[in-house]
């Protein structure tokens, strides 16, 4: 079974910039490892727990963040997938058409189900108390 959770935010005129790097950091404050970049389909934002026991039960498992869309129409992907190693470099398709979701078996798939809707409450949280983005100010010649 594939697991991807999508949230779609309407009318929130949120920075998405901004909200990336916020839940970078939360991710970070959390304990995980994290790398982002910005594709031209969204932001991407990988996270992953560290530790002997995690490197050798679940070696380059990580969670996959995707914020696509624009400041008043976005959609938060969060999934399962491998660690992708320089991330700023992946070709976007290559990303999402090959190792970003996984197949995982029932027990690890019911516990990534619990932390990606913990995750999935972090982000909307993060969303309804973000700064909205400015909208660009016009500029009137005398």
């Amino acid at each position: 079974m594939v697991m991807e959770k999508i949230m779609r935010f309407q009318g929130k005129g949120a920075d998405l910039d901004k909200l990336s790097q916020q839940i970078e950091e939360q991710m970070r404050i959390d304990g995980y490892k994290t790398q982002s970049t910005r594709a031209p389909v969204g932001w991407i934002v990988q996270a992953k727990k560290e530790g002997i026991m995690r490197d050798i039960i679940t070696a380059d498992r990580a969670f996959s963040i995707l914020i696509a869309g624009q400041p008043d129409d976005f959609t938060v992907h969060i999934g399962v997938g491998n660690w992708i190693k320089n991330i700023g470099i992946v070709a976007v398709e290559v990303l999402f058409l090959s190792t970003l979701f996984l197949l995982i078996d029932v027990p690890e798939m019911l516990w990534n189900q619990h932390v990606e809707n913990g995750i999935a409450r972090t982000i909307t949280r993060l969303v309804e108390s973000a700064p909205k983005k400015s909208p660009a100010v016009a500029t009137a010649t005398a």
